[in-house]
């Protein structure tokens, strides 16, 4: 019997778009941190990396990149 190919399901928030886009910049404050040590903010519940920032930082940054589940940042100002 031949063996059955699973369909990999996609996740229904990959198909909405994107609470930010390349270039936009927003104000954001840093709730956690990433396994590889970057800053965490949300956006509507959509994840942002931000290197070089701690949990605490109110920071405006500008989105670099977007992926299907997060996006990455960098620091334009330290908010305080």
């Amino acid at each position: 019997m031949a063996e059955k190919k699973r369909r990999r399901k996609i996740k229904p928030s990959y198909l909405l778009p994107k609470p930010v886009s390349v270039g936009d910049e927003v104000d954001v404050e840093i709730e956690g941190i990433s396994k590889r040590g970057e800053g965490v903010a949300r956006i509507q519940g959509y994840v942002i990396f931000i290197p070089n920032t701690k949990p605490g930082d109110k920071v405006r940054i500008r989105i670099t990149s977007i992926k299907p589940s997060f996006a990455t940042g960098e620091v334009i100002k330290h908010s305080g």
